[in-house]
């Protein structure tokens, strides 16, 4: 426990598909153990290009068996290619060398630590991001591992304070984190998504249920106790394992992280807690971005009495120290990010692409710019998860004064069938509201968006697919035309 060394043998890994988030992230993690690690990948270029070459990790554009060095003690491979179908999977399991998927490398690392997991269907991704924040602010010996890139990381997905504690983003598809190892585990939500394996919402929540059972004796979960999904699990657990601490945060919440009041005060976010004098600042808009902050400083707070012994250890340093990284949190990459202001538009991204989190970020976004036209560009992501969700799609446009729809972002991992389009929700939202437009492709809305996007408008791009090539494009024109 604590060693900082990977717990699977062998000091050589090669990773295939290293240029993905996470591996990028777990490669950093693994060099800075001590590990040689090499790896391959497609050609096209990503933003972690310029993370393996600072850290001087080479790596392939391609797939060859003869890119794998001799001496491989094992080999990493993202869930993105298969085993038997990839050149270099099927190579490396010919030869006899190890294969680990991503999830279960980063389960391993993890049992190497005193380990958190931060999970839920949304707010994964900012929740670990404040907390590596805080945790930095406090000056906790840990190791964070986020789902993006983030820029009070340094535009990376990993933070580096110390060897003592771990904290990473766990992903519920296909079970995924079911192999980390937590102490503890932040809960932040719990509905029906990813279709393709979870055909409704007792199966994705029996899912949920079965990471939280991982807990060992004496475990925390830190759960929102405003998500009817993470209250349920919250409930049966506290009934299964009378021996987990269960730390409720929310404004239905009992205790120290209950909710008193939020407040948007000249474009910030104003949070006040129970247990905390004073409030907190936030500069990234939305109630879900302040129950996020919450959970974080939930996840601070049991670290802090962990390492320091003491029950009550919050002085005002502390308190100070993480007032400060909490307002000069500036989000990470695709979630709310500013892309910039041109023309007097504001240009934003974002990844969410799933009904409630559009609908949250949307309602943030127009109370923390009431005096803003909102207009929107969604491409919705998978067939089976705009299928099951087409009418909640639709309704949780409502708050944008603009829509602009695409085409279906598909996925490798499901066949299309020849139903849904992008088309359909198109006809579904714009028979719920005015002011609805559709172009197939997000290239091809530029024209368009030349037309609509007036001084004052806030244009935000929204989805798992690309169609922030559209976002960048318009404020590359409008950049220009200023």
């Amino acid at each position: 426990m604590n060693s900082g060394k990977f717990t699977v043998p062998g000091k050589y890994i090669y990773m295939v598909g290293i240029k993905g988030t996470g591996m990028c992230a777990l490669a950093e993690l693994l060099t800075s153990s001590g590990v040689k690690v090499t790896g391959s990948d497609r050609a096209e270029k990503f933003y972690t290009d310029e993370i393996l070459t600072s850290l001087g990790i080479p790596y392939f554009e391609s797939f060859d068996p003869a890119h794998i060095p001799g001496g491989t003690d094992l080999v990493i491979y993202s869930a993105a290619y298969d085993p038997s179908a990839n050149p270099e999977l099927a190579a490396a399991a010919k030869r006899g060398i190890p294969m680990l998927k991503y999830t279960d490398a980063l389960g391993a690392y993890s049992a190497d630590y005193d380990s958190s997991g931060i999970a839920g269907v949304h707010g994964k991704t900012t929740t670990t991001a404040i907390t590596g924040l805080l945790l930095k602010s406090l000056e906790i010996p840990a190791r964070v591992l986020a789902g993006s890139s983030v820029g009070g990381f340094g535009s990376r997905s990993t933070l580096f304070m110390g060897d003592k504690y771990f904290v990473a983003e766990t992903c519920e598809y296909r079970k995924h984190f079911l192999s980390f190892h937590p102490r503890r585990i932040i809960l932040t939500s719990v509905e029906s998504d990813h279709q393709d394996f979870f055909p409704d919402y007792e199966s994705i929540r029996d899912a949920f249920l079965e990471y939280l059972r991982l807990l060992p004796d004496g475990g925390v979960l830190i759960f929102c106790a405003d998500d009817p999904g993470a209250a349920e699990c919250a409930d049966t657990i506290s009934r299964e394992r009378t021996d987990i601490q269960l730390v409720p945060y929310g404004f239905s919440a009992a205790g120290d992280f209950r909710v008193v009041s939020l407040e948007t005060i000249r474009e910030r976010t104003e949070l006040v807690l129970q247990g905390f004098p004073g409030s907190f600042r936030i500069k990234v808009p939305g109630k879900h971005i302040a129950l996020d902050a919450a959970a974080a400083l939930a996840l601070a707070d049991s670290l802090l009495k962990t390492e320091t012994g003491s029950a009550t250890p919050w002085t005002e340093a502390r308190l100070s120290a993480v007032r400060d990284a909490l307002e000069a949190f500036s989000g990470s990459r695709r979630r709310s990010e500013i892309i910039g202001e041109a023309g007097g538009i504001l240009f934003m991204d974002d990844y969410g692409h799933h009904p409630t989190a559009i609908k949250t970020t949307l309602e943030g976004l127009k109370a923390f710019y009431p005096d803003r036209r909102l207009v929107v560009s969604f491409m919705s992501h998978t067939y089976t998860r705009t299928a099951a969700l087409l009418d909640d799609f639709a309704e949780s446009l409502g708050a944008a004064d603009v829509a602009v729809l695409h085409k279906i972002y598909g996925s490798a991992r499901e066949q299309y069938d020849g139903g849904i389009t992008g088309r359909t929700l198109f006809e579904k939202t714009s028979a719920l509201r005015d002011s609805v437009f559709y172009a197939d492709e997000p290239g091809e809305a530029l024209p368009l968006m030349r037309d609509i996007l007036k001084p004052g408008d806030l244009f935000i791009t929204m989805g798992a697919g690309d169609n922030w090539i559209l976002g960048k494009a318009a404020y590359e024109y409008f950049s220009r035309k200023a």
